[in-house]
């Protein structure tokens, strides 16, 4: 049997170790999948090609178009207060659903598993069909089931849906219902992180429970809590068929996001370009909220 000479071995080995072959198929994948279509989107959206001609030029108008709309500020502030309060809520509601489950295991107790199935159940209902439930419970009709709940407390029921103020909030509460499971998924797994000999530590030093979580916890779970910012933030900012089936975007346009704004651009007014502007727009949310939370988390080190 031939031995092969050590020296080609060598290269092959040094070769075959270095990261850029083995990332060098998930980048072709990214680059096919990813970076081509943002580079078509980027192409488009200099154009004012629409759905129903295949003719189109290269023009800026449709940049003008969007950003001089009237609308556009009331489509920010909705998507704002869409985003921050599922942001905020998703990780307050995530945070206390796993500190619950990480006590209810500790000490053995029954249904504690059911609770986690059921909060795990509600983030594998597609947000169509979430937002169909949604529309059902905040229903201003006799057989809504929030304000007939109001009405055997002798209260008076409220517009959930027709109300342009209070429609986004319905909208908010309807998505930390859906999302909140991705939160509780993330800091479960952050808690299940943190050493037993800190709490230890903590209850030799006569520290209670509330201590404990805010010496011991929380700066524990910064870095998890910040990364699960991020991703209900990002989850959140791209939401749209959660809010279609909801309100539609009304009343007006007070639940309209940026997302739906992106949808309807597309596929209700046919403007393809104008779509990909928004698209690009909401491309660049994206990017500098991730870079904030990205250096907060930084900083967190």
């Amino acid at each position: 049997m031939n031995i092969p000479d050590a020296v080609p071995r060598a290269r092959r080995s040094s070769r075959d170790e270095h990261p850029f072959w083995w990332l060098l198929p998930v980048g072709l994948l990214m680059a096919v999948f990813y970076l081509y279509p943002v580079a078509e989107v980027v192409r488009i959206s200099f154009t004012n090609a629409t759905l129903l001609d295949t003719a189109y030029s290269y023009t800026l108008d449709s940049y003008r178009s969007v950003l001089t709309d009237p609308g556009l500020p009331g489509i920010l502030s909705a998507t704002g207060i869409f985003v921050a309060g599922s942001v905020i809520g998703q990780t307050l509601l995530g945070l206390l659903i796993a500190l619950a489950l990480q006590a209810g295991f500790r000490r053995r107790l029954r249904g504690v598993r059911a609770v986690q199935i059921a909060v795990l159940a509600t983030w594998v209902i597609p947000g169509v069909s979430s937002g169909i439930t949604w529309q059902l419970l905040l229903n201003e009709a006799n057989f809504g089931f929030l304000n007939a709940m109001l009405k055997l407390a002798w209260l008076p029921p409220v517009s959930w849906l027709s109300n342009p103020h209070v429609a986004i909030w319905s909208a908010t509460l309807a998505n930390i219902w859906w999302g909140t499971a991705l939160s509780m998924i993330v800091i479960y797994a952050g808690l299940q992180s943190i050493p037993a000999a800190l709490y230890e530590a903590a209850a030799v030093d006569g520290a209670n429970a509330f201590q404990a979580f805010r010496h011991v916890t929380l700066p524990a779970l910064r870095p998890v809590l910040l990364i699960n910012i991020i991703l209900v933030s990002i989850f959140s900012l791209n939401t749209f068929e959660l809010i279609l089936p909801l309100t539609g975007g009304g009343p007006g346009r007070s639940t309209e996001v940026l997302a739906l704004a992106t949808y309807n651009a597309v596929f209700h007014d046919f403007n393809l370009a104008q779509g990909c502007v928004l698209a690009l727009l909401m491309l660049l949310i994206n990017l500098a909220v991730t870079i904030g939370y990205w250096r907060l988390l930084r900083g967190s080190r």
